[in-house]
């Protein structure tokens, strides 16, 4: 493990619980290949440092990114090695698509297995199957996103269709992964009888699942896109309410899938 090496980073979210078990240290890496409309990160969609074109709320003009070494990054991590030890904790990387800066993420794992923490890939699915390969034996848990059925629909929203997508979800599957299949709903979009057969049709073909998780839309990032002089994507969807999502769980269930969250 090379601790010189370096990459981007535009966040570290210290007490998570969110993403992966236990109490967790999350390393938002930056640069994506997906370009998702309802994306809450839309900072994290260049791998370079970004300095915000307006002032946010509190008048200042924000950076989004900063290059860290493996060093620098670990040594945020190990702070909370005691409630990692409790909790069944550890690291996440997460982004943008963390394994768009290959060898930082490759090394950032590397270098959390050589310190015996759990570690989770959080992840789109669209990179070769060369790079899964190779950071299959540094990961515990892959939290997976799926996010539209019809590739079309998803070459629409996100930019590129799904082949990809579903070839490395049943090659890392295949290979022994554990992984966590995490679903975000957005009404009008893909919370639709077609997406929730398809989920449960994936439940079917891999029962090995760890599970499967429902990850409502919030728009709680949008203000994000004016900081950076984009324009907010037009879509039309809404933050599901608590009836909206507890039906999500209901359709989900009847067709033989238990929700994890």
């Amino acid at each position: 493990m090379n601790e010189n090496n370096t990459g981007v980073v535009f966040d570290v979210q210290r007490a998570a619980l969110h993403d992966g078990p236990g109490v967790r240290t999350v390393v938002f890496l930056k640069g994506c290949f997906l370009r998702c409309q309802w994306c809450h990160n839309p900072e994290s969609w260049s791998p370079e440092p970004e300095v915000a074109v307006q002032p946010d709320s509190s008048g200042q003009y924000r950076t989004f990114g900063s290059e860290m070494s493996v060093q620098d990054v670990m040594r945020i991590v190990l702070r909370d090695r005691i409630y990692y030890k409790v909790s069944g904790g550890g690291l996440t990387l997460s982004g943008g698509e963390p394994t768009l800066q290959f060898d930082f993420c490759r090394a950032l794992l590397g270098a959390a297995r050589q310190q015996n923490l759990h570690t989770c890939l959080d992840t789109c699915g669209h990179n070769s199957q060369e790079t899964f390969a190779a950071l299959l034996p540094l990961v515990d848990l892959f939290l997976f996103d799926y996010k539209l059925t019809d590739s079309q629909a998803h070459l629409l929203w996100t930019g590129a269709g799904n082949e990809l997508v579903l070839s490395n979800l049943d090659f890392l599957y295949r290979s022994g992964a554990r992984i966590l299949l995490r679903c975000p709903l957005l009404p009008g979009i893909n919370d639709s009888q077609e997406h929730f057969e398809a989920i449960a049709i994936l439940n079917q073909k891999y029962p090995r699942l760890h599970g499967i998780e429902i990850l409502p839309y919030h728009d709680t990032g949008h203000y994000k896109f004016g900081l950076l002089g984009m324009d907010p994507p037009r879509f039309n969807t809404s933050v599901p309410s608590e009836e909206e999502q507890r039906k999500y769980r209901q359709i989900l269930a009847s067709l033989g899938v238990q929700i994890g969250n």
